[in-house]
């Protein structure tokens, strides 16, 4: 399956994603910088000494004897692909004694490492690969910036088949593990920007409010008019 655009589905109240470390304590870790330019020895270091065992019961707890399957995100960095998340996934696998999925990779390059949020929903993850249908995902990432990657992880495997029950992220923004958007902010977000944005909204990227983060869709309404919006997009793409 290889839809060259950007899917997601509903929340439908999905689970805030799992955090294992605090940002700082990740970013400024030794292998850090080496890890995310490819080097698998330097990520199975670091995500060895910043995974949390209280985050892994919380994990354990969310699969609930469900039969899980833990999907990491391969992204492209400036240095080269990623390879925190795939070794994060290997050591969550070892510790929860769970199958990983290496199969669904991202298919473009959206250079989201210290992007603003214009830039993060202007350029959106793409995936591809093969999806057990009827399987439970959890998805996996170094990072939640917006969640936006998550969001069409999320999409990309539920459209296959899949169902994903769940998210986990070495490190990121506690706020921004909160995914699902409260219905209050959508209407405040609808309220200010108005019916014809959230058409063109669903033109350009293939879905409605209801797919947002619960950060994208604070920013979207922070921001102060639909032509800033607009423009701002256009810049960079």
């Amino acid at each position: 399956m290889n839809a060259n655009i950007p899917i997601r589905t509903p929340w439908q109240n999905f689970p805030p994603a799992i955090l294992h470390a605090e940002e700082s304590r990740v970013k400024k870790h030794p292998h850090y910088q080496d890890a995310k330019a490819g080097d698998a020895d330097a990520a199975f270091t670091l995500v060895k000494e910043t995974t949390s065992n209280q985050a892994v019961a919380e994990l354990k707890e969310l699969i609930h004897g469900r039969q899980a399957i833990l999907v990491s995100a391969h992204a492209f960095e400036k240095d080269g692909v990623n390879a925190i998340p795939e070794a994060f996934a290997d050591e969550l696998g070892r510790r929860l004694d769970i199958p990983t999925d290496g199969n669904v990779v991202q298919i473009n390059v959206v250079g989201h490492t210290g992007a603003n949020g214009f830039a993060r929903m202007a350029r959106q993850a793409i995936f591809d690969g093969a999806i057990i249908k009827g399987a439970n995902y959890v998805l996996v990432d170094d990072f939640i910036g917006q969640g936006g990657t998550l969001a069409n992880m999320k999409g990309f495997i539920e459209t296959a088949g899949g169902t994903v029950i769940g998210a986990t992220v070495l490190t990121g923004k506690p706020y921004s593990a909160i995914l699902t958007p409260t219905q209050e902010q959508l209407a405040e977000l609808r309220a200010k920007h108005g019916k014809d944005f959230e058409d063109w909204w669903r033109n350009k990227f293939s879905h409605g409010f209801d797919c947002l983060t619960q950060s994208e869709a604070r920013y979207l309404t922070r921001t102060e008019d639909v032509n800033t919006i607009r423009n701002r997009l256009a810049a960079e793409e």
